[in-house]
């Protein structure tokens, strides 16, 4: 059954001085992220690919390496809500408006893209991927953690909510659903950190 999974780039350096866009992943981050390969479903994917945001391509990097792979695609589509227009946040403010774009999809919160709108572009990308031959090869895309909630919201079909969110683990979680049929494979965000079972 050829799958895709869904991972939300781990840590992160914040720098108030740099580019929310140009973040890259910092030294735990880059350990999670490697984590992943203890995960018997990693060593299937046969293609990886990333939002054009510098933490998720770091993270796609990893995991292409890691699986023995040439390299991965980026898809502008899997960025994450676009947020230029308040840029860098501090942590009660960012939460606050966090809140507020999941709470009115419809709307831009602050300047920010409407949740609505997000979720839109997150699923056409994740159709034209999914639905590129060849199909039988299980695929991973790696993006962030507010359009990955809009794109768990749609699979799963549900109204957009924030109770939905990966848990608050400085991100570094996955859901996967089945390539043909969209069907969500996993009850919820499961933790990049490999488990007892590891098998969607």
């Amino acid at each position: 059954m050829p799958t895709v999974f869904f991972i939300t780039h781990p840590d992160v350096t914040i720098d108030p001085a740099v580019a929310i866009l140009d973040w890259p992943l910092n030294s735990r981050g880059r350990e999670r992220m490697r984590a992943i390969m203890g995960w018997s479903w990693a060593r299937g994917v046969r293609r990886v690919f990333a939002s054009s945001e510098r933490k998720a391509r770091d993270a796609a990097e990893i995991l292409a390496a890691g699986l023995g792979l040439a390299g991965y695609g980026i898809l502008a589509a899997l960025g994450e809500a676009d947020r230029s227009a308040t840029g860098y946040l501090p942590r009660q403010e960012f939460e606050e408006t966090a809140d507020a774009f999941f709470a009115h999809p419809q709307q831009s919160v602050r300047g920010w893209e409407p949740a609505a709108r997000a979720q839109a572009r997150i699923v056409g990308a994740v159709e034209r991927v999914a639905s590129h031959p060849p199909g039988d090869d299980d695929l991973a895309m790696v993006g962030h953690g507010g359009t990955g909630t809009l794109l768990y919201c749609h699979l799963a079909g549900l109204p957009i909510n924030r109770c939905y969110d990966q848990p608050a683990t400085n991100g570094g979680n996955w859901f996967a659903f089945d390539r043909a049929t969209r069907k969500l494979l996993c009850d919820g965000w499961q933790s990049i950190e490999p488990a007892a079972s590891a098998n969607p």
